[in-house]
């Protein structure tokens, strides 16, 4: 499972959507989408709505202190959240140790209200957590002792029984709506593999239905081959202040268009140790030892290959990689971490031959960034492949050493940082 974020305009849109679709439930909300590009005459042409109603607009960009940084808009009417939008478009905002240019905006009806309520659903290991808390808003931290939880285990339903405690101190009069709304957020939540739906909070309209302020979703991004509709080409945008590089783009457009899983992360263009990984979990456990080891700061990347990519898919990623990861010698030694678990399904073999090709065409760079290979592995044919390697390195002379699944995965890192230790 990959969790990803998404903005609230789409979040918003695809609770709306599938709930009506699912539940034959209204979400009495509407919204507009706002960028740089956008053509305001047409949205206000295409949302009668918008010059009738009393508007909010904020920045929908996944961060957060939005009004401390003069960043939301309340009761406003079309003309002035137009003007506020452009004086705020573009401009340069600080969130903690992020910064970025301010670039998103959502438009949406203001409603005044008196109640807020918080619901939050998560999915964990065997099944969903749902939160709910009748004193909801900025103060839910102070709160939180407040907040009530049910977990509903993969492959039971949500009845109305398990979600008693959570609407047993709502008066009476409301319990049935609220009640229908959270378990048909429920049935969404699993129905569209969200892994994540926050309402904080969410009020009652005029008459008295359900009205969602501020939202966070994340969504399972295994899952799109199968929700292309039903998310209706979302957008995963990056977090705050992160914009690609080249190899970084290069790499994303790469992995859209295959069937397997290809990741870069750049962390430090001047790192020296870096990694071409072999499955999303082994990926993670050589960085998260790399920082272990107190070299999380010369981590260059995070890198990861999986789902039985073709040889030529990983001699293009390959070749990326490595003009990363020997950019700009000077002087210090440098490790390339091709490790790995052992495979189960994925012919080592086949992947490997992309990576030594893209080695071999990039043997001068490897050879003048002072960069050592250390490699570890094991699966399908990886016999074959280990000895693959072992042969680039007689052939071309690129340091590499060479180990299969009798070593420890992660004893490589260790053995790659005492070599970065002695250069320095």
């Amino acid at each position: 499972m990959a969790r990803k974020k998404v903005r609230e305009y789409d979040a918003k849109r695809v609770l709306r959507e599938q709930m009506k679709r699912m539940c034959d439930m209204d979400v009495h909300h509407r919204a507009v989408q706002v960028k740089e590009d956008t053509d305001w005459d047409q949205v206000m042409s295409d949302n009668d709505w918008l010059h009738t109603t009393k508007l909010v607009v904020k920045p929908d960009m996944l961060f957060g202190q939005r009004g401390k940084n003069d960043l939301v808009g309340l009761n406003l009417d079309l003309l002035e959240a137009k003007r506020f939008v452009e004086e705020r478009m573009n401009k340069l905002v600080v969130v903690g140790q992020m910064k970025g240019n301010v670039n998103t905006f959502i438009v949406e009806p203001f409603m005044p209200h008196e109640v807020e309520y918080y619901l939050s659903i998560n999915s964990k290991r065997l099944g969903d957590s749902i939160l709910f808390c009748e004193a909801g808003g900025v103060e839910i931290e102070e709160n939180w002792d407040l907040v009530k939880e049910i977990f509903v285990p993969s492959g039971e339903e949500l009845s109305t029984d398990v979600l008693a405690p959570l609407i047993n101190t709502l008066p009476l009069a409301l319990r049935p709506k609220v009640e229908a709304f959270i378990k048909n957020c429920f049935a969404v939540f699993r129905g569209v593999d969200m892994t994540l739906l926050e309402m904080n909070p969410f009020t009652l309209d005029a008459g008295g239905n359900p009205f969602p302020l501020d939202m966070r979703m994340e969504l399972d991004d295994t899952a799109a081959f199968k929700n292309t509709k039903t998310w209706g080409g979302i957008e995963f945008p990056l977090p705050f202040g992160r914009t690609m590089s080249p190899a970084e783009n290069a790499v994303h457009e790469m992995d859209e268009k295959t069937g397997a899983s290809l990741k870069l992360s750049i962390l430090n263009p001047k790192g020296r140790v870096w990694t071409m990984v072999a499955g999303g979990g082994a990926s993670v456990i050589y960085a998260d030892t790399v920082g272990d080891l107190g070299y999380a700061e010369e981590l260059g990347n995070y890198a990861e290959y999986s789902g039985a990519p073709s040889e030529e898919e990983t001699l293009q990623y390959a070749r990326v990689l490595l003009d990363c990861a020997t950019a700009n010698p000077d002087g210090r030694g440098r490790a390339l971490l091709v490790g790995g678990g052992i495979a189960n399904f994925t012919d080592v073999a086949a992947t490997f031959r992309g990576i030594i090709k893209a080695m071999e065409e990039k043997q001068d760079k490897i050879k003048a960034s002072g960069m050592r290979v250390y490699v570890r592995r094991g699966g399908p044919n990886y016999i074959a492949a280990l000895e693959s390697m072992k042969a680039l390195g007689e052939r071309t002379g690129i340091p590499i050493e060479v180990y299969g699944p009798e070593t420890n995965m992660t004893s490589i890192c260790k053995t790659a940082i005492d070599y970065i230790q002695a250069c320095a």
